[in-house]
């Protein structure tokens, strides 16, 4: 724990001293100039903002447990959410370093198995990349006809190339090759999940079968995932409906500081910067903000402009969801161990 805790101290002053960094090639004084001619009959629309994404991706986390478990209500799917992208924001790579939590956090609620939670969440994550890329091609496509691309655009382009070749690659592979791709995750598991046991009092060593029936719980749950048509497509428009919303946060932060862009760029930046998620740092903090700035100026956006923008959207999508999801989190793991076993 204290190791854990020590590393994510060392990511937060990490994504600092990066946000530091930003805000000095930006221009500081700058930048607090744009931030303070800020309008604020735009910047009090924001939270309405905040709280469509919210209840949009949460939206969709209640198809995905419905798809693979007996369903939850929609207030507690939002809430949920909330905590899941609360431990995504201070764990380091993003949603791959809360995942773990995250899926504790929706098997409490669901009141399912750890696997179930664990396949609802993964599978909620992989139906994100669908949207965002289709948004991104589109900023692209947009930008490709109406202006030249830069450099970094054309770097953007090949990432998202090589990332829609992956997750088509990935899940080919693993449906192909499924029953062999859980063999392998128990031999993996199996020695790790000894290893641990015994350095922990009063835990029992699991046995080989109990891991390969929970490996095999996790796989079928996200078949189920991905068999439910129906399902499917709920799940795809409720998460388009949130990249819509997050890319309207950003518009409007420039709007708010007389910035007037096509809807298109947001679009395009937005699920850009997203990737920047899997940066050892907490939340992505510091690296997002330097690829959202950096794709915002290399689009025509003033840089003191651009970095206040980006201020006032993690305002929005990282500083309320930390807060509110941190206190969700705080809830069920107070319930958790609460609960008589």
């Amino acid at each position: 724990m204290a190791v854990r805790n020590r590393t994510t101290l060392l990511g937060f002053g990490g994504g600092l001293l990066l946000l530091g960094l930003l805000l000095s090639i930006l221009g500081v004084d700058q930048t607090l100039d744009a931030l303070g001619r800020a309008n604020p009959s735009i910047l009090v629309v924001l939270p309405l903002v905040f709280c469509v994404w919210l209840t949009a991706w949460g939206l969709l986390l209640r198809v995905v447990i419905g798809a693979v478990d007996g369903g939850i209500r929609v207030r507690t799917a939002v809430l949920v959410y909330a905590g899941a992208l609360f431990a995504n924001n201070v764990t380091p790579f993003g949603q791959a370093g809360g995942e773990p939590v995250s899926a504790f956090l929706v098997a409490e609620a669901a009141d399912a198995e750890y696997e179930t939670g664990l396949a609802a969440i993964a599978s909620a994550d992989a139906i994100h990349f669908v949207p965002s890329l289709s948004f991104a091609t589109v900023g692209l496509g947009w930008v490709a006809v109406t202006a030249a691309l830069t450099e970094q655009l054309r770097a953007a382009a090949v990432v998202v190339g090589v990332i829609a070749v992956i997750i088509v690659a990935g899940i080919g592979i693993g449906l192909r090759y499924q029953t062999h791709l859980e063999r392998a995750i128990v031999r993996l598991l199996w020695p790790i999940g000894r290893t641990i046991c015994r350095l922990i009092p009063q835990r029992t060593v699991p046995s080989r079968s109990a891991i390969e029936k929970r490996v095999t719980g996790f796989f079928s749950a996200v078949s189920r995932v991905g068999s439910d048509r129906e399902r499917l497509l709920l799940a795809l428009g409720w998460s388009a409906l949130g990249w819509l919303a997050l890319a309207t946060c950003l518009w409007l932060s420039l709007l708010s500081l007389g910035t007037a862009v096509a809807f298109t760029i947001p679009l395009l930046v937005v699920p850009l910067g997203s990737i920047a998620s899997v940066t050892p740092l907490p939340g992505g903090i510091g690296g997002i903000e330097s690829v959202l700035a950096a794709l915002l100026v290399s689009l025509g956006v003033a840089p003191p402009v651009a970095g206040a923008a980006v201020i006032i959207h993690r305002t929005v999508t990282y500083l309320l969801p930390t807060l509110l999801g941190g206190g969700v989190a705080w809830l069920l793991g107070v319930r958790s161990t609460t609960e008589p076993s």
